[in-house]
């Protein structure tokens, strides 16, 4: 099962679940599993004054939406009332693999 992205400011508890279920909407086209339950979201910063950090990958370099996943991330986040400003960041490292996807993911795939 994929671990939950850290959060550097514990007290921003209510925005990082209002984060991640706007993350939970975001789907990769080709993939009917939300891009959090793929494991695609590597950790998620809230600052203090409500500034989102997203470090994320994508399914392979090669991702057909690799331009389109994370502005509507971006966007979604954005979408969020207490939220100020959202920065996307994407990395490789580490690579991702199907080994970082939550139970549920797995599931729906036909993985277990």
């Amino acid at each position: 099962m994929s671990e939950t992205p850290p959060v550097s400011n514990p007290s921003a508890g209510d925005l990082r679940e209002k984060v991640i279920a706007a993350l939970k909407t975001v789907y990769d086209p080709e993939i009917p599993v939300d891009i959090y339950e793929l494991g695609l979201i590597y950790e998620i910063t809230i600052y203090p004054v409500n500034n989102v950090h997203i470090l994320m990958t994508l399914t392979s370099p090669s991702c057909p939406s690799a331009e389109v996943i994370p502005s509507e991330v971006k966007q979604r986040v954005e979408d969020i009332d207490e939220v100020n400003e959202v920065n996307v960041e994407i990395t490789w490292d580490p690579p991702y693999s199907q080994d970082m996807m939550s139970e549920a993911a797995k599931l729906e795939l036909g993985f277990l």
